[in-house]
């Protein structure tokens, strides 16, 4: 064990830093608590959970570099991600409000914590990032994602608690309707703004 302390440690920051930047994944998960609350917000977490290990086991298994080596299939997911994530970032934003061509009342759920992993180019990213980089030396490759797999999660959880507790926060802080719809749209345009500037890098 001792002979990989130095790499595990090296992973977990390493982990540390690519998570706890704002991506649409904590920001969404800020504004759905901040706009449906901690219930709410609980179960659209466990969606981006389920998610985000279903990406992983993709690009472990080398599905995800196959399917993205095909050139227009990385358009499409960016295509979708902002789409959805448009839709998304106007749920967060009207949360409260009655409009006739948007459910502002209902939050994303588990399916959609989900199906913003599944189709996040972000995701995708970090996933080969973190299971092709950071080699452990002395141990198999089996026991090697295992081990990423157990530290990346014990750093993806406290993360992403943490801007649910911001968010929610927000929403118990009991502030004026156009305060919270501030706040919200804030988040909202945040989040479009990420996958525009990720766009952009392509």
């Amino acid at each position: 064990m001792e002979f990989i302390i130095s790499d595990i440690l090296v992973f977990t920051f390493a982990v540390f830093l690519l998570l706890v930047t704002p991506g649409p994944g904590v920001l969404s998960t800020a504004g759905v608590g901040s706009g449906f609350g901690s219930r709410a917000g609980l179960v659209y977490l466990i969606g981006l959970f389920l998610g985000t290990n279903l990406v992983a086991l993709a690009v472990v298994g080398g599905y995800a570099a196959l399917v993205l080596s095909i050139p227009y299939v990385r358009w499409v997911l960016m295509a979708g991600s902002f789409g959805y994530l448009l839709w998304l970032a106007l749920k967060i934003a009207m949360a409260g409000r009655k409009l006739s061509w948007i459910e502002s009342e209902k939050p994303p759920g588990i399916h959609g914590g989900i199906l913003l992993q599944v189709i996040n180019p972000k995701a995708y990213v970090v996933g080969t990032a973190i299971f092709s980089g950071f080699p452990f030396e002395g141990v198999s490759l089996f026991q090697e994602t295992l081990w990423k797999f157990l530290i990346f999660n014990l750093v993806w959880i406290p993360i992403h608690f943490l801007w649910l507790f911001a968010g929610v926060t927000l929403n118990r802080m009991n502030l004026s309707e156009r305060h919270q719809f501030l706040i919200n749209s804030g988040m909202s345009v945040a989040m479009v703004g990420v996958v525009v500037l990720a766009a952009l890098a392509q």
